[in-house]
């Protein structure tokens, strides 16, 4: 565990490592490997799965209980209307339905609107995730070791962090993740991310390798503080979909997998009992007598207090995921609430400090389109862009007058491009092929103006080891 000033940095003594951070006994595996195996020991199980099948649009039942969803209809053209390719989409209907989207998922947050569950509770928030992944200099590979950093590139008021874990067959899977609360519209997750690479800690790995895979993901960090209600009448919401990721671990599939559990366990009761289409109350019930309620009750403050800075919220979470253990104090006896949206904290650009970063040397640090190209992202061109604006006036007149057009630099991807007209006005330009599918753009908007949509079946990224 690293905190790091420009050129230097702090290694802590690892009897100061809070619990949540040790990792003895795991495995660092990929992610995406492990979901392909899961779904064949599904499918195995006599599971149907419809990959290349988006879930695009709520089914509902007279009484107003979720009734299903259906997919997305294929082969419609820029126009909306549909083309010789055209395939309507299926009905997928069901006693109950879970929702397991990830984070900021388009149908968990109409969910979540419509039922209003998370009246009540503190503004979600979120973090960006960039990550890359390398194949290093044999004689640099430590399989199986950890480092995560705190501190520079960010400066005290900005919370990120970054981690580095060393896999197999000479590979690092390495990455950057800022919290979307930040307030500064001229700074860049991305080119955060890509600085923090050139730190001496980071480089000594890196330098001789090569950069293989690229992706980015929102992480939804709230934790117990802002976790909706995750039942309502037909179905449920688990995972990250709802925000069980510890943040304090920075590790969400072990809870996305338990409350998968607690949510199927309670919906096969209740099929054979004859229930359907109301609320299983028993999946939050299970999951307020389970270990993942402990384990998320003790980090409950540990990104309210990253809000705070670095050096406050250091010596906070130290105080409440190290020493209170110690003491035998389970949890801290005390809360720190959330009040604000990310997307409300963006103050003017004209008072906030422009950032001035660094070109890329293509040999460690890269530019966003080189970086999509190796996340084998992939849309067709043809079908209606799935990013879309409530008020195609917004960006200019709000976005890039208050704001400097931030969109532009909290994509990393870039989607979101300002450009001239011949009458030398502005115009937002939005490449949605680019599009990782990282739901910041969802998240960060100032206005709340932009709305992700699902794009045409099997259209995103296309991570390979990852």
């Amino acid at each position: 565990m690293l905190f790091l000033s420009r050129s230097g940095k702090i290694n802590t003594p690892q009897f100061l490592i809070p619990e949540s951070l040790h990792n003895e006994g795991n495995f660092v595996v990929s992610l995406g490997n492990v979901v392909r195996w899961l779904g064949q020991q599904a499918e195995a199980l006599g599971v149907e799965i419809f990959p290349g099948f988006a879930a695009a649009e709520m089914l509902y039942n007279d009484d107003g209980s979720v009734k299903g969803v259906a997919t997305g209809n294929l082969g419609v053209g820029k126009d909306g209307q549909p083309t010789d390719h055209f395939q309507l989409g299926m009905e997928l209907l069901g006693k109950y339905t879970i929702f397991a989207e990830g984070s900021r998922g388009h149908l968990g947050r109409q969910l979540i609107s419509k039922y209003k569950l998370d009246e009540g509770r503190d503004p979600q928030t979120y973090a960006l995730g960039i990550k890359e992944l390398w194949e290093i200099d044999p004689a640099k590979a430590r399989p199986g070791h950890v480092v995560h950093s705190l501190g520079w590139p960010m400066d005290n008021a900005t919370y990120g962090g970054g981690f580095l874990y060393h896999l197999e067959e000479n590979k690092v899977t390495l990455g950057f993740i800022t919290g979307l609360e930040y307030s500064n519209p001229w700074l860049s997750p991305f080119e955060e991310m890509q600085r923090w690479k050139t730190h001496p800690a980071i480089l000594q790995v890196l330098e001789g390798g090569k950069r293989i895979g690229y992706g980015a993901r929102s992480i939804t960090c709230g934790g117990l503080m802002s976790l909706p209600k995750t039942v309502f009448p037909g179905g449920a919401l688990v995972g990250c979909e709802a925000g069980f990721l510890n943040f304090a671990r920075i590790k969400g599939s072990h809870a996305a997998i338990k409350t998968g559990m607690l949510a199927a366990e309670a919906a096969y009761a209740a099929v054979t009992s004859g229930r359907q289409h109301d609320e299983l109350a028993d999946y939050p019930q299970a999951f307020a007598k389970s270990w993942l309620f402990d384990e998320l009750d003790v980090s409950r403050n540990t990104k309210q207090w990253m809000k705070k800075g670095l050096a406050l919220s250091s010596i906070m979470n130290g105080i409440e995921l190290w020493m209170l253990p110690k003491l035998g104090i389970k949890a801290p006896p005390w809360t720190i609430h959330n009040r604000v949206a990310d997307h409300a904290t963006l103050k003017s650009a004209a008072d906030c400090p422009q950032i001035a970063y660094p070109k890329p040397d293509n040999k460690i640090t890269f530019d966003r389109l080189t970086s999509v190209f190796i996340s084998n992202t992939n849309h067709e061109e043809q079908q209606p862009a799935h990013l879309t604006l409530k008020d195609a006036s917004v960006p200019v007149s709000i976005n890039l007058a208050t704001y400097a057009g931030p969109e532009a630099r909290y994509c990393p991807a870039g989607v979101y491009e300002y450009v001239k007209n011949s009458d030398d006005t502005s115009r937002l330009q939005i490449n949605a092929q680019n599009c990782v599918h990282c739901k910041t753009c969802d998240i960060k908007d100032p206005t709340q103006n932009i709305v992700w949509v699902t794009p045409e079946g099997g259209g995103g990224p296309n991570y390979a080891g990852m």
